[in-house]
């Protein structure tokens, strides 16, 4: 309740305090906590890069000094001095500091769209994986009846049904060890891989693969429990 209206006196010592000059602690240490807020400002200022030198030591010695004011502002040391120092810097490269700041925001921004990309590449590839588990599921049951109507129907032993089966399957397994082994790294003229084209075909096709084991296993069971399914030799 102290800052509902932005101020408000402390309740010890009456002194008067702005909410804008307090923040919420994200550490449990105190001083580790100041020492990131402490280290975020003095960087928005001292915000140059590696090739910003002409030399590997002349980008180490601003390290050093970044951090020795850092040190000197979190442990309360020469803090008049030292502000003095960051303040004469700024005046003397406002315009090396305003480009890397915009430099940084553009780098940025390409990170965030980055990201972004890839979270809806995730996210399309989590919805064709559900896709095609629908699509299994239905390929399932469509097989399953059709299944049940070809042994009510046919006259054909169900040995013989379980060898067709089979012959497709590994027909279609052979189909997909061949698809793999001609998959080169091409890119189209929309930027899209061979890769990504040829691993939905297999996918697709793998189903109908997953589907006609699924038969077979269905077959099986019931040439092993239901015998009179086959005809007789006088027959």
């Amino acid at each position: 309740m102290l800052f509902v209206r932005g101020s408000g006196n402390c309740v010890q010592c009456d002194t008067p305090l702005r909410k804008s000059n307090f923040r919420v602690q994200l550490f449990e240490d105190p001083a580790i906590d100041k020492e990131v807020e402490i280290r975020k400002k003095v960087l928005k200022i001292y915000n140059k890069r590696d090739f910003d030198f002409s030399s590997l030591r002349e980008y180490n010695d601003y390290l050093e000094r970044v951090e020795e004011i850092v040190y000197n502002l979190t442990n309360n040391l020469e803090v008049e001095g030292t502000k003095q120092i960051m303040e004469a810097y700024q005046r003397e490269n406002r315009d090396t500091i305003q480009k890397n700041k915009a430099k940084l925001t553009r780098e940025q921004e390409e990170l965030e769209e980055l990201l972004l990309l890839e979270q809806q590449g995730n996210e399309q590839r989590r919805l064709e994986t559900l896709q095609e588990e629908q699509r299994q599921l239905q390929a399932k049951r469509k097989s399953k009846q059709a299944l049940l109507d070809e042994l009510e129907r046919s006259h054909v032993p169900a040995t013989i049904l379980l060898a067709q089966h089979k012959d497709r399957a590994a027909q279609l397994e052979t189909q997909i060890e061949k698809q793999k082994q001609v998959v080169k790294t091409t890119i189209f003229s929309t930027g899209i891989p061979m890769e990504s084209v040829a691993s939905v075909y297999c996918v697709q096709t793998l189903s109908v693969v997953l589907c006609l084991v699924w038969e077979q296993d269905l077959i099986s069971s019931i040439v092993s429990s239901h015998s009179y399914l086959q005809p007789s030799e006088t027959e």
